[in-house]
């Protein structure tokens, strides 16, 4: 299983959020790229970005921060916030992310998410945001009605590869993953599943391996030193 280690941008900031809200935000770290760095040298492959102003208002406003990391890593980018047409998910490609996360667009508009996958294949993510089992909207401000496992199995059929799934309730509270929404959706899906939100030790880690999890991305805990990221890169390989 990849151990993912996150970077939430606001304002050019690496910064984190508490069960998404925006008035929770505070810094983490003073150098996005430096942190970047730093999670290279331990180990990550992966490295999930969120452009939380675009995630709000649609516009890249953190770009010269995404292309810096890729020009100056390794790492795999796997970027969110704000991708909602086909030319935004083109300048994402053109500045060096290897993946585009899809979120509040997948649920209003199925033809773009054909597009995208026509187009990018497996470099296409669908972000997946619930709260109570629902899945929440434009920067997980607004609900969209929908059931995350109807939903999900919608976007399987699509042809989608990767799904990202995060329960907002635990994002950011170091209260430990879903393991059981998680493990119905893997097993809901063919997808390859990448579990977000909560994860607060290596033991968290663990469990989401032996469920069988792609991926599980890891921001908080890292940054509080709850989790070092070479230990927990080591022992879920």
């Amino acid at each position: 299983m990849y151990v993912i280690p996150a970077i939430d941008l606001k304002n050019g900031m690496c910064v984190r959020l508490r069960k998404g809200d925006f008035e929770t935000v505070h810094k983490v770290a003073e150098d996005p790229v430096q942190t970047a760095k730093t999670f290279e040298a331990d180990g990550a492959e992966i490295l999930h970005v969120v452009d939380l102003d675009g995630a709000l208002d649609g516009q890249g406003k953190n770009r010269d921060i995404v292309s810096l990391i890729a020009r100056e890593t390794k790492l795999k980018i796997e970027l969110g916030g704000g991708l909602r047409d086909m030319e935004s998910l083109q300048i994402a490609d053109s500045i060096g992310v290897a993946r585009m996360v899809i979120g509040s667009a997948a649920t209003t508009n199925p033809e773009f998410v054909a597009q995208a996958v026509s187009k990018y294949r497996d470099r296409i993510i669908i972000g997946i945001d619930a709260k109570d089992g629902i899945v929440r909207t434009s920067g997980w401000t607004e609900s969209s009605g929908m059931d995350y496992l109807d939903f999900a199995v919608r976007m399987s059929q699509a042809g989608v590869k990767y799904i990202i799934f995060t329960d907002i309730d635990r994002d950011g509270m170091l209260s430990g993953p879903s393991v059981k929404m998680l493990d119905t959706l893997n097993r809901a899906v063919d997808c390859d599943i990448i579990a977000s939100g909560g994860v607060s030790t290596i033991d968290d880690l663990i469990i989401l391996k032996e469920l069988g999890m792609y991926g599980a991305i890891v921001g908080k805990a890292i940054y509080t030193g709850n989790v070092h990221l070479a230990e927990a890169i080591e022992r879920c390989q």
